[in-house]
């Protein structure tokens, strides 16, 4: 009699065991869904378990709480981000009024006959009246580029847009003395994005090849659309390549730079979903866009 109760008191606790593990698995899909819904919608709705294991609501409870600093943190860092475009946006515009001034005036001094060493320093001041210019400009471009609409997609010929911009840098290049190295597949190859903004991406990276190369320029295209830029940086180091992106960041190396345009490329590759990186290897600096 006693082996028939044990086995029945067993059944009993086996079928109250998978009861518990049934609502428990449940319990914890519903929760796994509510959560990463919420993470992907931008309301305050919270998550809410309509059935569930008194230990997995507690867990909704302390995972809702995350939620809601989550959220306000993300509030903060929209509305910082919001202040700092409109400043950057205002001081660009308000330094544009004094240094047209500012260029009025050493075009007045330009005109006199001043001794060799007055024209020297009016040189000097001519180059960061050009530097502040730049400046201002790529401020004015950058607030411009992350805050406007994105552009409709069409189906755009990588090889010819590479050619196109090389092109319109030739001049530059003729005038560091470099011959770039390009290999480009004869098949076209196509991607749908932006046009506009694939080629301000080239434009500033050849720029900062420009820039920091110390001789040569490598660009290659391969059929999977990824673009590899490469040139011998001396004087590049691992904590400068950690940098390269950031904004304002210049390498001492680089004379009249804003510190922009790799971090201007870095945002619009990022909106039309391709990804941009630099490797430094025997001396070389990789830009590598893939598309």
């Amino acid at each position: 009699m006693i082996p028939w109760i044990l086995c029945v008191v067993f059944l009993i606790f086996i079928f109250l065991l998978w009861g518990k593990l049934l609502v428990l698995h449940r319990s914890l899909k519903e929760l796994s869904t509510e959560f990463r819904e919420r993470l992907q919608e931008d309301t305050n709705h919270l998550i809410y378990l309509s059935f569930g294991d008194t230990y997995v609501k507690k867990l909704a409870a302390e995972m809702n709480e995350e939620l809601k600093e989550l959220r306000k943190q993300r509030l903060k860092y929209l509305q910082g981000d919001r202040e700092l475009k409109e400043a950057v946006t205002n001081i660009s515009h308000d330094l544009r009024t004094p240094l047209t001034a500012v260029y009025g005036y050493l075009e007045l001094l330009e005109e006199e006959e001043v001794s060799e060493e007055v024209g020297q320093y009016l040189k000097q001041i001519h180059n960061r009246a050009d530097a502040l210019k730049r400046l201002t400009e790529e401020l004015f471009r950058y607030s411009v580029i992350v805050t406007e609409e994105e552009e409709e997609k069409k189906e755009v010929v990588l090889n010819q847009v590479l050619e196109e911009a090389l092109l319109g840098s030739y001049g530059a290049f003729a005038a560091r003395k470099i011959e770039p190295e390009i290999l480009i597949p004869e098949e076209k190859v196509c991607r749908m994005l932006e046009e506009t903004a694939l080629r301000r991406v080239l434009d500033n990276i050849i720029y900062n090849a420009l820039k920091y190369s110390s001789g040569d320029f490598h660009v290659t295209l391969g059929r999977e659309g990824v673009f590899t830029f490469s040139n011998t940086a001396d004087e590049l180091t691992p904590v400068m390549l950690e940098r390269l992106f950031d904004r304002f960041y210049t390498v001492e190396t680089g004379k009249n730079t804003t510190g922009l345009g790799l971090s201007i490329a870095k945002t619009l590759t990022e909106k039309m979903g391709g990804r941009i990186y630099a490797k430094y290897e025997e001396g070389k600096l990789n830009i590598i866009l893939e598309i």
